[in-house]
C-alpha cells in the first residue's frame, strides 16, 4: 500500500517528547481479549485527566506492535467497540487482533461528551482515525531516516514497514521503542484514502460476543471486590417526580430499630432526604430496605396525566422559532386540501432488561466508581461536585450494563455507592429493584406536535408546525436527595430534533414550546425526532389520502434531496409496492392488511449541521377489527448512512432499531396517579414478545463515497408513521396518539361506526 507524506515531518526528539515511555494508570487482567479491557483498581498515580489534544490520548502503539485505542464514547450493544478497531486497524495497517480498545475510562480515555445522538462514528472517531494515521506516518518516517530511503519509496503492511519490493524493513514495536508519541494531534495528517480500505467496510463479528457467550466479566452486575458490601436505597413517595415536583427535606424521621434484627446489617445512612441501608449480604440489605420504618411529608399531587394534550398545554412554555419562510397565514387561505391535526406520543420507559446496578470503592481519598453510565465523564464531573472532590481523585470505569438507549438509572445508581462508599470508607454494591428502575428511572418525555397545512400550486407545501417537549434534564437523584442541587424544574432546549420538515415549502412556520419536565425525563432512543417524524409523516399521508394520490408518489413530489429519493425508491422496490389510494370503503369486522410508508433523516437540533442517516420504513400490517389488536407483520427497512464501517453492524443497528419501534409504537406507555409513576412492576409494562416480532428486511444503500453517518438511532424514527400509515390504509382509520394499542384501535372503531349512523 502506497502512502505519500504531505504532513510535516516529526523529528524523533518531538516524537518522544513530553512524557517518554508510555504512562498507564491501571492494570490489564487476563480479561484483555479481542478488544475488551477490564480495568483494574486504580494505582497510586491517582487519576489522570487525558488531554484530547494529544495523539496519546487516543492510539497508542507498544513494544510487542499491539496498539491500545481509546475513545470517550461507549458501547451500548450497539457495536461501536468493534467498528472503532476497525478504524484503528485500518489506518494504522495492523490486524484487528493486535488492537485493544477502552472505552469510557476517565483515566484513559479523553473526554468526548455523552454517547448520543448517534455521533460515535461520524465525530468522535474521527480524532482517533487521525492520531492512528499520525502515528502510521512517524514509522514511515523513522523507518526513512534510519534506512535513508525517501519516506515515498516505503509503504506500511500488517504492522510492517516495507519497501514497495516488499522487503521489510522494520516491526513497528522495533521503530517505536516503547514509546508514546506525545505531540498535538495534527489536523492535516495525511489519511488512507478509502479506495485502499480492507478492514473498513468489510463485515467483521463484534468483537464483545465471545465473552457474554462464555459468562465472563463484562457487566458492572458482576463486580465483585475484597470487603464489598451491598446496599439498597429506600426512596420518598413523590414516584418518579421530575426535581421541580420534589418536596425538600421531605423526610420527618427513620426509626433504626425497626431493622436492628437483621443479620448482616451495617449501617442505615440518612443524609437529609436519601436513606440507604447497608449490609454484608444483598439479600439482608433487601430485607432491610422494606422493614425500616421512614416517614415523609406527603407530596403535592401530580395533576391528571389521563389527556397528555391537556397536561402538556397546561404547562407554561416558551416559544422558540426555529424555520419561517414566506407567509403562512396567508398560503394556508388559499391552500387546497388542508390538515389541521394533534399528534400525541406518551411518556415511555427505557424498560431495560435488567435493572441499573453500581460499584463504588474509597479507598486513601480516591474514588473509584464501576459504572453502566452512557455518559460516563459527565457523571465523573456530577458525582466530584456532589461530594466537593477534586476530579482528579475520581475515576469512573464504564462497563456494559443492562442497556438503555438514553438514560435509565444506572448513573443514579453509580452515584448512590459513591455516595455510600465514601461514607463507610469501603467497597460498595447499589443495585436497583425493578420498581425502583421502573419509577424512578428518567422517562422517554412526553410530546404534542400541532399541525396545519396544505398544498400550494402543484409542487410545494404550506407547513404550521409547533412540538411541545417537556425537559429531561435529570440530575442525580443522591445530589438532589442530599440538597447538592436545587429542587426546581429547568428547561432545557430539546425538542427541535428533526422538527423541520423535510419537503419542500413555499410557506412555512416552525416552533419548538420549551417547557419544564413533569415527571422526571431524560434522552430515549430517537428523542424528539421520532414523535416529530410521527407528525410529519402521517400528516403528509393525511394529504396524499385527500390528494387521492399515491402515498410513495406523493412524497417524492415534494423531495429534492437525491439520496433520500433514491432510498426511497430501493424501499419502494424491495417491499414490492404497488400504487395505492386512500381507502375507498371501511371494513367493518375480520382481518384486515394494510401497508404504509414513511421517510425521514434524523436531524439533530443539539449539534447544528449535523445529520444521522436517512431512513425509510414500508411496513404491513395486519388488524383485528373485533379485538383490536394490531400486528405488525413485516418491515423493509431502508438506511443510507454512507461508508458503513461495519455493515454487519449497521443491519444489526436497523433490525434493532424495527423492533424496538414497533413495541414502542404498538404497545408501550407509563401509567401515572397522583403521587407519580404507576407502572411499577415488569409485568405492568407491555413490550413486544418474540412471538409478535415481524419480518425484517434491511435495505442498506451504497456508500457513493459519502462519509459516515450515525447509525445508532436513526432507523427508528420512521417507523410510529409508518405504522400509522399502515393501519390507516387497512380500515381507513387515522390513529394520531401512540401507542395504538386494542383498547385505542376499538376506540376509534366506535367512534367512525357513530360518524356513519
Amino acid at each position: 500500500m502506497k502512502t505519500t507524506s504531505h504532513a510535516p515531518r516529526l523529528s524523533r526528539r518531538q516524537f518522544l517528547a513530553a512524557t517518554g515511555s508510555l504512562a498507564v494508570t491501571f492494570t490489564f487482567p487476563a480479561l484483555v481479549k479481542r478488544g475488551m479491557a477490564a480495568a483494574g483498581p486504580a494505582t497510586d498515580a491517582g487519576s489522570q485527566l487525558v488531554d484530547k489534544t494529544l495523539v496519546s490520548a487516543y492510539v497508542q502503539l507498544m513494544a510487542d506492535g499491539t496498539v491500545r485505542a481509546c475513545n470517550g464514547h461507549v458501547d451500548l450493544g450497539t457495536g461501536i467497540r468493534t467498528a472503532f478497531m476497525q478504524i484503528v486497524a485500518e489506518e494504522l495497517d495492523v490486524g484487528m487482533s493486535q488492537v485493544t480498545m477502552v472505552l469510557g475510562d476517565t483515566d484513559a480515555t479523553p473526554n468526548q461528551g455523552p454517547t448520543i445522538a448517534s455521533n460515535s462514528v461520524q465525530a468522535s472517531a474521527v480524532p482517533m482515525r487521525k492520531a492512528a494515521a499520525q502515528i502510521r506516518q512517524f514509522l514511515l518516517e523513522e523507518a526513512a531516516r534510519r534506512h535513508d530511503v525517501p519516506v515515498s519509496s516505503l509503504v506500511t503492511r500488517n504492522g510492517q514497514v516495507l519497501r514497495a519490493s516488499g522487503e521489510r524493513l522494520a516491526s513497528y514495536g522495533e521503530l517505536i521503542e516503547n514509546k508514546t508519541l506525545s505531540v498535538p494531534l495534527a489536523a492535516d495528517v495525511p489519511l488512507k484514502p478509502v479506495s485502499e480500505y480492507t478492514i473498513v467496510g468489510s463485515p467483521v463479528p463484534r468483537v464483545d460476543i465471545p465473552a457474554k457467550v462464555a459468562g465472563k466479566l463484562t457487566y458492572v452486575h458482576d463486580v465483585r471486590l475484597p470487603g464489598m458490601l451491598h446496599a439498597r436505597i429506600v426512596r420518598p413517595p413523590y414516584l418518579g417526580r421530575d426535581s421541580g415536583g420534589m418536596v425538600a427535606t421531605s423526610l420527618e424521621s427513620v426509626d433504626e430499630s425497626s431493622v436492628a434484627k437483621v443479620k448482616s446489617l451495617v449501617k442505615v445512612v440518612v443524609i437529609k432526604d436519601f436513606v440507604a441501608v447497608v449490609a454484608r449480604r444483598e439479600e439482608d440489605a433487601i430485607l432491610a430496605s422494606r422493614l425500616l420504618k421512614v416517614k415523609w411529608k406527603a407530596p403535592p399531587a401530580l395533576g391528571s396525566m389521563a389527556s397528555l394534550t391537556d397536561a402538556l398545554a397546561s404547562q407554561p412554555s416558551k416559544q422558540r422559532p426555529l424555520a419561517r419562510k414566506g407567509d403562512p397565514d396567508k398560503a394556508l387561505a388559499s391552500a387546497r386540501n388542508t390538515v389541521k391535526a394533534t399528534y400525541v406520543w406518551p411518556y415511555q420507559m427505557h424498560g431495560s432488561i435488567g435493572p441499573s446496578c453500581g460499584v463504588a470503592d474509597w479507598k486513601d481519598q480516591k474514588l473509584t466508581v464501576w459504572s453502566g453510565s452512557q455518559n460516563p465523564h459527565n457523571l465523573h464531573s456530577d458525582i466530584a461536585k456532589m461530594l466537593d472532590i477534586p476530579e482528579d481523585r475520581i475515576r469512573v470505569v464504564r462497563m456494559e450494563a443492562s442497556g438503555c438507549y438514553g438514560r435509565n438509572c444506572a448513573d443514579d445508581a453509580s452515584a448512590d455507592a459513591a455516595v455510600l462508599a465514601r461514607e463507610l470508607g469501603q467497597p460498595v454494591r447499589v443495585q436497583y429493584m425493578r420498581e425502583e428502575e421502573h419509577a424512578w428511572e428518567p422517562k422517554g418525555t412526553a410530546q404534542t406536535m400541532d399541525v396545519h397545512g396544505g398544498i400550494a400550486g402543484s409542487d410545494s407545501l404550506v407547513y404550521r408546525f409547533g412540538t411541545r417537549y417537556p425537559s429531561n434534564g435529570a440530575p442525580l437523584l443522591a445530589s438532589l436527595l442530599m440538597g447538592k442541587e436545587k429542587a426546581e424544574a429547568t428547561v432545557f432546549e430539546m425538542g427541535d430534533r428533526t422538527a423541520i420538515p423535510q419537503y419542500r415549502a413555499s410557506d412555512l412556520d416552525i416552533v419548538a414550546l420549551d417547557m419544564a419536565p413533569i415527571v422526571r425525563a431524560s434522552w430515549m432512543r430517537g428523542v424528539a425526532a421520532l414523535p416529530n417524524v410521527f407528525a410529519h409523516e402521517s400528516f403528509m399521508d393525511e394529504l396524499a389520502a385527500k390528494e387521492s394520490a399515491d402515498p410513495v408518489e406523493f412524497r417524492l413530489r415534494f423531495m429534492e434531496d437525491p439520496r433520500p429519493i433514491a432510498l426511497l425508491k430501493a424501499v419502494a422496490e424491495k417491499a414490492g409496492w404497488q400504487p395505492r389510494k386512500a381507502p375507498a370503503e371501511r371494513p367493518t369486522k375480520g382481518v384486515v392488511k394494510g401497508r404504509g410508508v414513511s421517510q425521514h433523516q434524523y436531524v439533530h437540533g443539539t449539534f447544528p449541521g449535523v445529520g444521522a442517516s436517512w431512513c425509510a420504513w414500508v411496513a404491513d400490517v395486519e388488524v383485528d377489527l373485533d379485538t383490536g389488536k394490531v400486528r405488525v407483520t413485516r418491515v423493509v427497512a431502508g438506511q443510507d448512512c454512507g461508508l458503513m464501517i461495519n455493515p454487519d453492524g449497521v443491519r444489526h443497528q436497523v433490525q434493532g432499531n424495527v423492533i424496538q419501534t414497533v413495541s414502542r409504537t404498538l404497545k408501550e406507555s407509563v401509567s401515572f396517579d397522583q403521587n407519580g409513576v404507576s407502572s411499577l412492576e415488569w409485568g405492568a409494562y407491555p413490550i413486544l414478545k418474540f412471538t409478535e416480532l415481524p419480518e425484517v428486511d434491511v435495505v442498506l444503500m451504497p456508500p457513493n463515497g459519502n462519509p459516515p453517518l450515525g447509525s445508532g438511532e436513526s432507523a427508528s424514527v420512521p417507523g410510529p408513521a409508518a405504522i400509522a400509515n399502515a393501519i390507516f390504509d387497512a380500515t381507513g382509520l387515522r390513529l394520531r396518539e401512540a401507542p395504538f394499542t386494542p383498547e385505542r384501535v376499538r376506540a376509534a372503531l366506535a367512534a367512525a361506526n357513530k360518524e356513519t349512523k
